[in-house]
């Protein structure tokens, strides 16, 4: 891997874990447990498409582990990690057929998908199969936070084109 990347990488890293720890200070904008912006993902979004899959994973599981760290809640790592694992896997399969111009749509999957996923673990972790009922509004929430994320990252994308291919040389 070159310096330059893996440079990038940290950086990127660094960048999403501040987003997500100062998100964690916001106060909730919606009164619905567990609903957040999740801007952090922007930077996921934006690894996908700009340094490829295996990257934007290695991003994201540093990024994960990091935020239960310090965000003091250890055990938010499980739900962060099945939401993540399902938003990066969704991201991934969109980056082959989406264009420079589309990444709202993996925002709003990769969302989606991580609700789906943070749902999953909810109901195995807590054996309560009736959280399900909560899944369509934790969905209406992802479509909105995720266009919104995945517009922010198609404008760095795309604003920023010929610099990421001049760092990534």
């Amino acid at each position: 891997m070159k310096i330059r990347k893996l440079t990038l990488m940290a950086l990127l890293t660094a960048i999403a874990l501040t987003i997500f720890m100062i998100e964690a200070q916001i106060p909730a904008l919606v009164p619905i447990p567990g609903v957040k912006l999740g801007l952090a993902n922007i930077v996921t979004v934006f690894a996908v498409f700009v340094l490829g899959p295996k990257e934007a994973a290695m991003i994201l599981i540093c990024r994960v582990f990091l935020g239960a760290v310090f965000a003091g809640n250890f055990s938010t790592i499980f739900y962060s990690a099945a939401g993540g694992a399902c938003a990066v896997a969704v991201t991934i399969g969109l980056r082959k057929i989406l264009t420079m111009k589309q990444l709202w749509v993996a925002g709003a999957l990769g969302a989606i998908t991580h609700s789906i996923g943070q749902m999953a673990m909810a109901i195995v972790l807590t054996g309560t199969v009736g959280l399900i009922v909560y899944l369509p509004v934790m969905i209406a929430c992802s479509i909105i936070t995720g266009v919104f994320t995945g517009l922010c990252a198609q404008l760095l994308v795309n604003r920023g084109n010929e610099l990421w291919k001049t760092f990534l040389k």
